[in-house]
């Protein structure tokens, strides 16, 4: 970034991209991504141990005192674009978007640096099993209970779709103590945890319910800090599941332009024809929109720029409309092979979608900017940014 009134792209930014890409074309090749999303677990777990170990993607944003990689979430927001790209199959909402920012939040206890630091460098992966209504969290949503004190608690009850949670080490979760809610961490693979997949649209996103029979916990955050840490990992992940909806449109934007430019229909390239260039123009524009929301909203939150719910929430509501248009229409425009399942562009909708359902919709979001910009008990905001169509 160049200073504080412009955004720009550092050398060393634009290096992590090209990495990242290479990473992805090693690994994330459309064949690899068919494989994975059939497999138990439905990622590569050394493909996963080198993005962290060797690439130092998951410690991006995490201070190097906390064994990270030290940067910020704009560089997090690049390599979470890349890999939404290449539509990498891993636990990078559960892990990279929501528990990691959570644990790097969290107050400096042993339990935060026993948890992250494996986290970090790929060895484990998390879950982020806490309620949230619409990219907020939601207090009076959680359902678990947590009962003992001191370092001794375990935790009782269901959590219902929690993605990444099938194949997670450790969940991140919310349970009601006497005093409020407090924030726990479960080892996903001791005694009390049942995980139950679930079909979901998305097979490179899978999800799980969790039930939890006094499952031993470790206390990571008491009711005074729990609500905040929750608040900023949710914030932090809309942003990045933002820059994801970026790369996977930005992927179906070029195999458009690609398929226009080589598809013969009475004998010119359908590129040619004036309904195919006015849609793949307006898919263009959407892109464009949708990459500076993202990295608007991962600039605001990691410099402070701007009120950070505001630029969650116009980062989702402009990126999740984006990505839903893009992939739609990148269907249309490869025609009857882009309904079929030998293609990719099935992937890249099916993940659209179930993206677009994550953290609240896109409605969702112009509801909260809407009673953000109007409610002046909230401050004076200018409405200088527009949240998308519809």
């Amino acid at each position: 970034m160049a200073d504080n009134t412009e955004f720009a792209f550092t050398r060393e930014q634009q290096e992590l991209r090209a990495a990242v890409r290479g990473f992805c074309a090693d690994h994330s090749d459309e064949a690899t991504v068919r494989r994975l999303m059939e497999s138990t677990p439905a990622f590569d777990q050394k493909a996963w141990l080198r993005l962290g170990s060797e690439l130092g993607v998951l410690g991006l944003g995490v201070p190097e005192e906390l064994d990270g990689s030290g940067g910020g979430i704009v560089d997090a927001a690049i390599a979470i674009e890349e890999l939404g790209s290449a539509l990498f199959c891993g636990p990078v909402f559960g892990t990279l978007m929501l528990s990691i920012p959570a644990l790097a939040a969290a107050p400096d206890t042993p339990v935060r640096t026993e948890i992250l630091g494996p986290l970090v460098a790929g060895v484990r992966t998390a879950a982020f099993a806490v309620p949230d209504r619409a990219g907020r969290f939601a207090a009076d949503a959680v359902t678990l209970r947590a009962n003992g004190s001191g370092d001794i608690w375990t935790v009782s009850g269901t959590v219902e779709r929690v993605v990444d949670a099938g194949a997670a080490d450790d969940l991140l979760v919310a349970a009601n103590v006497p005093d409020g809610v407090a924030l726990f961490v479960v080892d996903a693979t001791g005694f009390g945890v049942e995980r139950i997949a679930l079909s979901t649209m998305d097979s490179t996103r899978p999800q799980a319910t969790v039930h939890l029979a006094a499952a031993a916990a470790r206390l990571l955050a008491g009711p005074d800090e729990a609500a905040r840490i929750c608040e900023r990992a949710l914030q932090v992940g809309a942003v990045l599941l933002a820059a994801e909806q970026v790369g996977g449109a930005q992927r179906m934007l070029d195999l458009s332009v690609s398929y226009a430019g080589e598809r013969l229909q009475f004998g010119r390239a359908i590129g040619s024809f004036q309904a195919v260039k006015h849609r793949l123009a307006d898919m263009l524009v959407d892109q464009e929109h949708a990459r500076s929301a993202a990295y608007h909203g991962a600039w605001a939150l990691q410099d402070g720029t701007d009120d950070p719910v505001v630029a969650a929430s116009i980062a989702q509501a402009v990126c999740s409309a984006a990505y839903t248009r893009i992939a739609a229409d990148a269907v249309q425009v490869h025609g009857g092979i882009g309904f079929t399942w030998e293609h990719r562009a099935h992937l890249y909708f099916k993940r659209a979608f179930t993206d677009a359902a994550l953290l609240g919709s896109a409605e969702d979001h112009r509801d909260r900017i809407a009673e953000l910009v109007l409610d002046t008990r909230n401050g004076d905001y200018e409405v200088a940014v527009a949240t998308g169509r519809g």
